[in-house]
């Protein structure tokens, strides 16, 4: 205080510089022993990756091969590392890991309201390399780790080592690390020969992957793009007529997502790796080498049983579809046996192919083959000749398309948790999920959702209905008549018998009396709210294409007394010390109908199983439970269809071909009540033996049910078409035809090839999407609905 006040203003100032700064060197001194070593900078650092394991702890599937290739500085495109350096950290060759004029403006700025960040590319890649001892929260703490550790990094390494490791691990989404695999990802090419504008748009991510990604937000990526080439212009790398002339460009991605397949994958842990690797992205983690536990509802056991079924039924339905369409006659035994007896001594599928000329130049017009050619100035005709005599590539077309596919899931109806999930036959021959990607007609699987809507709206089980064909007035005004092609009785018929019998003249009335409206909030409420239900009288029997995931979601609020859970997939995720990172909580249930309404809806799918087209459950596997389910055929057997519900479990299976316009021959193969039902009944069985399932556990009000004989069948009831004819309307003309069909007509339509189409080395990816073309009608009415 005896000093001038000039003084003691100058000493106060000094002090409250100096005890902040003398403090913060304090702390840095403390820190570096807790941030990476020179040592551990030069040895790679010991990645552990993320695992998928089972509820039961097996490991289901890892993240080891990670999408990344190390590329040299001297493979990657100068424009690269031009734009990196003039965005990111333009005095990179004069600092040795800070750049202390940017920090103290960053902090200016900061605290002025406007967030900008410091780091240098040093200090990225200090981030990148040690996530972990680096710390992951937003905080000072970090910031002065990563400090520390860039100094160590230069003093490591030299400035093209650093910007080397900086390019090739730093990451651009979708499971893609380093310049080289993002080059691919987003513009199909090498980081060799990337051009500016390209860098522009890589450089231009790292500020917000997600937010400047390319893909999924192309004009924030183009506004950010412009931002870069102009960091460029302002440090002398482009002039100024360049840059006016590259900022008007548009944005030109080729976004091509790449394989990243392990040899224990399958559609289970792929769908689960689309999830994590998204979760990930979010929340800053990167799957290859954080050494996440991400734990799985899947039962092991269960999935093990699931694949087996899938496997063996599977295998002996494409036995009996290679045999039926082998030859002119059909056939039509009802025995597998049969079938395996006479397949060593045909050619499958050659009636087939020899009787479906057009249709097969449908298939290959649709290949990416024929299109090609097109594009490089072949006519039709002669593309389609070409091709027919190319016996690799119709041995490919062969394979794709008569190869059978089933899809199968389970899940728990008290939890939501998925228990088994089986996309097709083969995860490594065909990638197509038919578990949650694949759409199609449920048929009359969808019919238990009709009749909960008319108990809902306070209808009896046993309210009365004439078995007789009914004119049904459509919203456009015109007139459709339901029928069954096994006829109409005219006798007095439940509702409750309509169900189990699967009867289009019932289900049509009860449709009728409940209303559309009625029933898609039912369907939506019990669990279908991905796929669009067309609001047309026909999707009483089954019309508008669903997912089987969607289907077998509602079956389980049905069986959980009417309650609806999200399918769960995940409970929590881990790290590497067996740390909760993230938790995933029981879904909250809704109430989708009442629990009395759907004890009487499980009453009535009961009857399926004792007395309908569900018998082979009872006779064949020998199953005594207290089940219910329901079967669904579509029009010219494209699909088959099965549900089962235990207590506490529900399964179901899906059986057909990838394009509608390939079936099942004959209308007993064709059923859900004879293909689809062995695979449920298969798992179930093997589930039940295993003690997975218990056999005792009933429904509230439920039974168990007298044990039948084994094998002893009570007689087939069959599932028949059901068209819903329009009156007063012109019948649809004849698809147009085309020349080179007219041309190329009498031709062997697959010349010289008989080649086994199970032995397919390359089949191509062709399914169809759900807007294929249905399959060709003897009769000529529109291919609507079967049973």
């Amino acid at each position: 205080m005896a000093q001038p006040v000039y003084k003691r203003i100058g000493l106060t100032l000094l002090w409250c510089i100096a005890a902040p700064v003398a403090l913060l060197l304090v702390w840095v001194l403390i820190l570096i022993p807790f941030t990476p070593g020179v040592a551990d900078l030069k040895q790679a650092r010991a990645a552990k990756a993320s695992i998928l394991v089972s509820a039961d702890g097996k490991e289901l599937a890892s993240f080891e091969e990670g999408l990344q290739e190390r590329v040299t500085l001297a493979q990657i495109s100068p424009h690269m590392i031009a734009a990196l350096i003039a965005t990111e950290d333009h005095r990179f060759k004069d600092h040795h890991g800070i750049d202390y004029k940017r920090t103290l403006a960053s902090v200016v700025y900061t605290l002025g309201g406007d967030p900008q960040g410091g780091s240098t590319i040093t200090q990225q890649l200090a981030r990148n390399m040690f996530p972990e001892e680096i710390g992951r929260s937003r905080n000072l703490n970090r910031k002065l780790k990563e400090m520390i550790t860039a100094v160590k990094i230069e003093s490591a390494y030299s400035k093209d080592e650093i910007l080397e490791a900086y390019l090739n691990t730093v990451p651009f989404l979708y499971n893609t690390f380093g310049i080289e695999m993002a080059a691919r990802t987003y513009f199909d090419t090498t980081a060799s020969k990337l051009d500016i504008l390209e860098s522009a748009t890589l450089v231009g991510m790292l500020k917000g992957t997600n937010y400047y990604n390319p893909v999924s937000n192309p004009q924030r990526s183009v506004q950010r793009r412009n931002v870069v080439l102009a960091q460029m212009r302002k440090h002398g790398m482009l002039d100024e007529k360049r840059y006016e002339s590259l900022r008007k460009k548009p944005l030109r991605v080729s976004f091509s997502r790449q394989a990243e397949r392990s040899p224990t994958d399958t559609h289970f842990t792929a769908y689960v790796r689309k999830w994590l690797i998204e979760w990930a992205d979010k929340n800053d983690y990167n799957v290859q080498s954080d050494g996440l536990v991400v734990h799985t509802t899947l039962d092991y056991a269960m999935q093990e049983a699931a694949m087996k079924a899938v496997e063996r039924q599977g295998n002996a339905l494409q036995i009996i579809a290679d045999v039926e369409w082998s030859q002119p006659d059909s056939g039509g035994s009802g025995s597998a046996g049969a079938y395996a007896g006479m397949h060593g001594s045909i050619t499958p599928f050659e009636y087939f192919w020899r009787s479906k000329g057009t249709l097969v130049n449908a298939f290959i017009r649709e290949t990416p083959e024929y299109k090609k050619a097109i594009e490089n100035g072949d006519t039709g005709l002669v593309a389609l000749k070409r091709l027919k005599s190319d016996r690799a590539f119709i041995a490919r077309l062969r394979a794709a398309k008569t190869r059978l596919e089933t899809g199968f899931v389970a899940m728990d109806p008290d939890s939501g948790h998925i228990k088994a999930w089986i996309g097709s036959r083969d995860f490594h021959k065909e990638q197509y999920d038919h578990v949650v990607q694949a759409a199609r007609q449920p048929g009359s699987t969808f019919k238990p959702i009709v009749y909960g809507a008319a108990l809902e709206k306070g209808f009896a089980p046993n309210r009365p209905y004439r078995d007789a064909v009914m004119n049904i007035k459509a919203g456009d005004g015109t007139i459709w008549r339901p029928t069954d092609m096994s006829g109409s009785s005219g006798n007095q018929m439940t509702m409750h018998d309509g169900l189990v019998f699967s009867k289009n003249t019932i289900t049509a009335q009860v449709m009728q009396d409940v209303g559309l409206p009625g029933i898609i909030k039912l369907a939506r409420d019990l669990g279908i709210r991905e796929s669009k239900l067309e609001k047309v009288p026909s999707l009483a029997l089954g019309t508008s294409p669903v997912t089987l995931l969607e289907m077998v979601n509602a079956y389980s609020s049905i069986a959980a007394q009417g309650q609806y859970r999200k399918p769960v997939f995940v409970t929590k995720i881990t790290d590497r010390a067996g740390k909760v990172v993230a938790h995933f909580g029981e879904p909250v249930s809704e109430q989708a109908m009442t629990a009395e309404n759907a004890a009487s809806l499980i009453d009535m799918m009961r009857g399926v199983i004792n007395r309908g087209t569900g018998t082979a459950i009872r006779y064949r596997f020998g199953i005594n439970g207290d089940v219910a389910g329901k079967t669904g055929t579509t029009q010219n057997n494209a699909d088959g269809w099965f549900i089962m519900m235990h207590p506490k479990l529900v399964a179901g299976a899906w059986v057909g071909f990838n394009d509608n316009r390939v079936t099942m021959r004959s209308n007993y193969w064709g059923q859900g009540g004879h293909n689809a039902i062995l695979v449920v009944g298969d798992f179930f069985k093997a589930a039940i033996a295993d003690g997975k399932v218990d056999a005792a556990a009933v429904f509230p009000g439920g039974r168990r049910p007298a044990p039948v004989v084994q094998e002893e069948d009570p007689g087939d009831i069959s599932e028949e078409a059901g068209e819903m004819q329009q009156e007063g309307v012109p019948p649809p003309p004849p698809p147009p035809t085309d020349p080179d069909d007219m041309e190329a007509e009498g031709e062997e339509p697959m010349t010289g090839d008989r080649a086994d189409p199970s032995s397919g080395q390359l089949p191509l990816p062709l399914p169809m999407p759900p807007s294929a073309p249905p399959p060709e009608s003897d009769s000529g009415a529109p291919p609507l609905q079967r049973e």
